[in-house]
Order: C-alpha cells, then sequence, then structure tokens
C-alpha cells in the first residue's frame, strides 16, 4: 500500500482514461471564447423552492417518526436533522466553484481531484493526493448525503459544512492557497464577481471568503442519495431486493454481524467515533485519528464511522485505504477482534469489534447488500467548462469521468 499503491491507482486511472482526456483538452484548446456563465433559478432535484427562494429537501423518510421502529436497523426510520435553506444561485455558484481549479494555490487543483463525481464522490486511492503531490495520511470521504452529517473528516474535528468546505482550500498538503490569494484570483475572473452578486444580492462585497464557504456548502448539501434499491425496499417495495441482497440485510441487522449498531439506516453511520483496529500501510506509524482532535487518548486510533451509501463506488475502504474491495473489508471484522493490532500496540477497541465468525457466503451476502445502497440519479451536472477557463489534466479527469463525455 502507501505511496506506491497510490502511484498505481493514478497511473492505472489515467491509462483508462487518456484517450477521452485527450479528445476534451483538444476540443477546450481550440475553442477561444469562454461561455456566458448563468445560474440557475431553480432547486436541484429532491429540493422544494419556497417562497423565500430557499431550497428544502423533501423526501419520504420525512413521513417517519424517528422514534418509531428504531429498532435493530428499523426500515421505518426518519434521516437526522440537516441543512437545507440556500438558494438555487448559492447551490449552483457552488457548484461552479466545486470544478473550478482557480480555487487552489497552483491553479492546479479542484475540489473534484478528490471528490470526483464518478468515483462517488472520492478519487479512488488509498490515500489522496494534494498540492505539490503530497500524499495524504488518509483516503477522501464521499460527499453524498454531507446535509445529514454532525461532523466531518475522517478525525471529526469539523463540525459544519462551511468549516469542512473551506479547511482544505487553506491547507498546504491539500489546496494549498490563502485566503488573500483566494480573493483575488477569484475577482480577476470576470464572471466570477457578477456570479457571487447574483448567489449573494445583499453583500455589499460579495466575493468574501465566508459566501464562498457558503456556496460550496450549498453544493454539498444538494448531494442527496436517497433512491438506492434498500430505499425502495424500505418504503414498501418488497421486490426492489433481490434474494443475496435480502439475506445480506437479514446479516447486515442481525444480532451476530451488527452491522448495523454502527453504520445505522437510513444514513448508515451513527456519527460517533470508533476505534476498530485496523492496520496502517506498510511501514507507516499508527495514524491516531480523533485522539488528536479530542486529546484523549481513549481514542487512538479512532475514526467516524463512515457512511455505507455509494460505497460500493469508493473503493479503497477504511481510513487509509487499507483494502482494495469490499469483500475484504467485510472479512475483516470477523478475523477476531485486535487481529490486526501489532503486538506491544494498545488500543481501546470499540465494544461492538468482537468475533462474528461469518461465513464465507454471509460475507459475500454482505457485499450483495452493500451494492444496493448505491444511488446517484440525483447526481449534479458537471461543468464542461469553468468560468475561470482553467483545463489541465488533474481536472480533467475529474470532468470526463463524472460527465461520462
Amino acid at each position: 500500500m502507501g505511496k506506491f499503491s497510490t502511484d498505481i491507482n493514478r497511473s492505472v486511472g489515467e491509462f483508462r482514461l487518456s484517450a477521452v482526456l485527450l479528445s476534451v483538452l483538444l476540443s477546450a484548446s481550440a475553442s477561444q471564447a469562454q461561455p456566458q456563465h448563468t445560474l440557475a433559478d431553480q432547486c436541484p432535484p429532491s429540493f422544494a423552492l419556497d417562497s423565500n427562494n430557499q431550497c428544502r429537501l423533501r423526501n419520504l423518510y420525512q413521513l417517519y417518526d424517528s422514534l418509531q421502529d428504531r429498532g435493530l436497523g428499523g426500515l421505518k426510520t426518519a434521516l437526522p436533522e440537516h441543512r437545507d435553506g440556500f438558494s438555487p444561485q448559492q447551490i449552483d455558484l457552488g457548484r461552479l466553484l466545486f470544478f473550478d481549479p482557480v480555487l487552489s494555490g497552483d491553479k492546479n487543483l479542484s475540489c473534484a481531484n478528490c471528490h470526483n463525481p464518478a468515483l462517488g464522490f472520492s478519487d479512488g486511492m488509498d490515500r489522496s493526493v494534494g498540492a505539490r503531490g503530497h500524499v495524504s495520511q488518509r483516503s477522501a470521504p464521499t460527499l453524498w448525503n454531507s446535509a445529514f452529517l454532525k461532523v466531518f473528516f475522517w478525525d471529526a474535528r469539523a463540525h459544519s459544512l462551511e468549516e469542512q468546505a473551506i479547511g482544505p482550500l487553506f491547507s498546504d498538503v491539500e489546496m494549498a492557497n490563502t485566503p488573500e490569494q483566494l480573493l483575488a484570483d477569484l475577482n480577476q475572473v470576470d464572471a466570477y464577481p457578477k456570479l457571487f452578486k447574483q448567489a449573494f444580492p445583499d453583500s455589499e462585497d460579495a466575493v468574501v471568503i465566508s459566501n464562498i464557504a457558503t456556496a460550496l456548502s450549498a453544493f454539498q448539501s444538494s448531494l442527496i442519495s436517497l433512491n438506492s434499491p434498500y430505499d425502495r425496499y424500505a418504503h414498501g417495495d418488497a421486490k426492489a431486493l433481490n434474494p443475496n441482497e435480502l439475506e445480506g440485510l437479514n446479516v447486515f441487522r442481525s444480532f451476530v454481524a451488527r452491522c448495523s449498531q454502527c453504520h445505522t439506516p437510513p444514513l448508515f453511520t451513527n456519527q460517533q467515533v470508533a476505534v476498530i483496529g485496523t492496520p496502517e500501510p506498510a511501514g507507516l506509524p499508527r495514524d491516531i485519528g480523533a485522539a488528536e482532535t479530542f486529546d484523549a487518548e481513549r481514542l487512538r486510533g479512532g475514526f467516524k464511522v463512515p457512511t455505507l451509501r455509494n460505497i460500493a463506488r469508493t473503493a479503497p475502504y477504511m481510513h487509509s485505504g487499507r483494502f482494495a474491495t469490499l469483500r475484504e473489508a467485510a472479512e475483516f471484522y470477523t478475523k477476531g477482534r485486535g487481529h490486526a493490532v501489532p503486538e506491544g500496540e494498545e488500543l481501546l477497541l470499540h465494544w461492538h469489534i468482537s468475533d462474528p465468525n461469518l461465513t464465507d457466503t454471509e460475507l459475500d451476502r454482505l457485499v450483495d447488500f452493500m451494492g444496493a445502497l448505491s444511488d446517484e440519479s440525483f447526481m449534479p451536472n458537471v461543468p464542461t467548462q469553468v468560468p475561470s477557463g482553467l483545463l489541465n489534466s488533474k481536472t480533467s479527469i475529474s470532468l470526463v469521468t463524472a460527465s461520462g463525455e
């Protein structure tokens, strides 16, 4: 694993997309005129526009009382509280910013480099690569259903969408920009001051850091995935899951496997930090995770429980991409409590990490069920060109794979 694995992942992805990428680059180079960008005045799918020009989320889970049928992975259970109330213009501005490498210090990275729509809003790498080729300590988590989350990042260090959106912009090892440079760069793009004014008409100076954070948060809040085969089954379609997936659901909810106690439906995370004892990539020291966030030694090696929605799209798995497949990740939990913790290292493992001794068939069915949590029907439109006009090999991979062009 480690950097060698990261290099392999990157090389394979670039080779697979090289022919399509070349076509897009040539097409972009041939066009001299920049497109005229206007912001949407309608909400994304699953949102309704109210009389205050705010987008309000609508879904069937809002019909359920969260105090009823909770049980162990109950089906008719409400989702957690969510963020909404952004305007269509703010969401659309955030979409353009998300794919624009002008946000990075060297103009060579966009948010979509690490959160590629075609890869479940992850990047397909064991550990993400940021500015100047810096290999991160951790993988890029998905952004689907971020509107429902209370804490962000693997180590739970952020407590709002805004904090999560801004952090990477000014991290020296991620997008490596500064507030002063970012504002100057955006103001130098003819379209952006006008677009910001459309999205924030009450702001005297619309191009400010707080509005950038709001726009990026608005876009992330619009990434809703709630129409998977599992969701249709939960809402009453008995045929939405095939026999293998249904058998996997029963394993998932069982008192033996106990998957649903941490990956709690319908969000498929309880949003808590758990120490589970996954191995680090070869040659790397223990990532202490949330112990640093909370200054708590008992959380050493602890990480936020990730959502399983669209999990089939976000390989590899765990905080450092330690497992290449869902089968490997599922098998980790049945190999024995603490089996991957090196001798002499003490971790306070979560009490749910036990010895379920699942069979090969049960593991296969779990993988089948997790595949039934996939839903990308509300995939946002990926811009073929961004307001800055910047287009490079890294950004293009994100655009091409997501749009399928």
